[in-house]
């Protein structure tokens, strides 16, 4: 027999609550939970929809000035807790943060600080609030509101503190290049931080000093500050104050160079030692001045040398100290010129470059062809631009650069060629000057070639295989010395720990301490307003 259909599936387990109730009662409470299943999800489905209903909720970005009051009042602090501790290393961390501050200062701000930190008693605080003041007088509401609060410091306030607040002062002077009151401020400044022997004041000191200068050179006044200069690094030589050697030597070069005393400026290096512990701006600087006193004195490689590594050191930020950059790529191509080589295309093609080095390619594209008429008309029509770089002098040297590539191609070109004709290709005025020439290229080995004087003409002789020679060698020695001298600078630009400190902290405690260096200290290449 074959058995019923609904034989073949299990029975319906029910509850034995469930069993136990009348049938009436069953009906109800299947239609009870039915109900609340269907409840349930519906309010599952609304707290869903009323989760993608709420939107994050955007931070307030901060008033300006409210961000600015909180960074300086957090320099303060930093400034009275490092001048207990006595750690002057800190110091250069907040005055590289003025670098920061200078662009959202404003004048309320500055004037409430001067009034706050400047001691009463200086006769100088006057002229500082009034060089600090708004021009525009105010109403009440915005009296009001221009009331600034700073956090309260154990007083009498260090000088440390002062000389951040007058240090705000001037490089907010000097950006808006008022001569006369910047002039003033850093003198006072300086003059003030003399009557003082304390370390944490040292990098003030230099930056103070940076300052007054660049007064005097807008003031066109260069040459008086020199004595006072000297002066200055003798003092720092002595206290071993590395900052204020390395930016009062810098400053020492460039018045030197300005006045174009190369051999006093040579002397200098020559008797003092750029300090090890540099910060990189300083040396970014230091070597474009060396590399500029080596091409005058007609060391080319030395000075190539010198420069590519001040484009290196320099910040390579596209809108970070454009002007030093402008300056070391003017001098580096002049100087590769006349060594003979042909700066790279991509040099010209940089984009915050590319119009200021436009000259210079006209130029280069002169000396590339030997093109001597090309030269001069370039020459002429940018003259005045090349005095004001400094780069004439070396420019004019390299007229006898056009000629020896000019030669070079009528050399591959004919076998034998008239001393009227050379004079004709490369816009000589006499067949004399070209017999004069190409003597001299012949002796200096730029061309394999014989004059006939009696006949009047060049005959050039076979051509060799230039990998028999030794070029290849030396273009490969010059290469392992570049990647050498990559490596060497590289290594000498890593930070070490203390020797004595090594073995007096464990491994936890270097954790930590090396975890506070790295969120604590900027990068030096923000110190951008060293480097013009």
């Amino acid at each position: 027999k074959t058995a019923p259909l609904h034989a073949s599936f299990p029975a319906r387990r029910v509850p034995a609550a469930a069993a136990e109730m009348p049938e009436g009662e069953k009906a109800k409470g299947s239609k009870d939970v039915e109900m609340k299943d269907a409840s349930g999800a519906k309010d599952g489905k609304e707290a869903k929809e009323g989760e993608k209903k709420e939107e994050p909720k955007k931070e307030v970005p901060k008033d300006p000035k409210t961000l600015l009051i909180e960074n300086i009042s957090q320099n303060l602090r930093t400034i009275n807790a490092a001048v207990q501790a006595g750690d002057a290393r800190v110091m250069g961390r907040v005055v590289r943060s003025v670098g920061t501050l200078r662009r959202t200062m404003t004048p309320e701000v500055l004037k409430a600080l001067l009034e706050e930190y400047v001691d009463a008693n200086r006769p100088s605080k006057a002229s500082y609030i009034s060089f600090a003041a708004a021009d525009a007088p105010m109403t009440q509401e915005e009296k009001e509101k221009a009331e600034v609060k700073f956090p309260q410091l154990p007083k009498p306030y260090p000088p440390e503190v002062e000389a951040f607040v007058v240090l705000l002062l001037l490089v907010g002077l000097s950006d808006k290049k008022e001569k006369a009151k910047a002039l003033e401020c850093a003198t006072t400044l300086v003059a003030w931080l003399k009557s003082f022997n304390r370390r944490t004041l040292d990098i003030f000191n230099a930056r103070a000093f940076f300052y007054l200068s660049l007064a005097y050179e807008r003031e066109g006044r260069l040459a008086e500050i020199r004595p006072q200069l000297l002066a200055a690094y003798r003092t720092a030589c002595l206290r071993r104050d590395s900052m204020g050697q390395a930016t009062l030597l810098n400053l020492l070069l460039r018045n030197y160079l300005a006045y174009n005393l190369y051999d006093q400026a040579l002397k200098l290096v020559s008797k003092t030692n750029f300090p090890e512990s540099r910060p990189n701006a300083q040396y970014a600087r230091y070597l474009l001045y060396i590399g500029q006193i080596k091409a005058v004195q007609l060391e080319y490689s030395d000075a190539h040398s010198k420069l590519m590594q001040a484009i290196r050191k320099a910040p390579q930020t596209s809108t970070v100290a454009l002007g030093f950059k402008l300056a070391a790529h003017k001098l580096a191509i002049i100087v590769e010129l006349l060594m003979g080589g042909i700066p790279d295309r991509s040099t010209f093609m940089q984009k915050e470059l590319r119009e200021q080095l436009r000259p210079y390619y006209a130029i280069t594209q002169a000396v590339r062809s030997g093109d001597l008429k090309a030269f001069k008309e370039t020459t002429h029509q940018y003259e005045a631009l090349f005095k004001k770089d400094k780069t004439l002098t070396l420019i004019n040297r390299l007229r006898y650069n056009v000629i020896k590539t000019g030669l070079r191609s009528i050399n591959l070109s004919y076998s034998r060629i008239s001393l009227q004709d050379i004079c004709k290709k490369l816009g000589l005025e006499t067949a004399q000057d070209a017999a004069g020439v190409v003597a001299k290229a012949v002796v200096d080995g730029v061309i394999d070639a014989t004059i006939d004087y009696d006949e009047q003409f060049l005959k050039s002789k076979q051509r060799f295989d230039l990998y028999s020679s030794c070029e290849p060698q030396k273009a490969l020695h010059k290469r392992i010395a570049f990647c050498l001298q990559m490596h060497n600078d590289t290594v000498k630009a890593m930070a070490y720990p203390d020797e004595d400190a090594k073995d007096a902290e464990d491994a936890e405690e270097r954790r930590e301490r090396e975890k506070r260096e790295m969120a604590n200290v900027e990068d030096d290449d923000g110190d951008d307003d060293m480097l013009i």
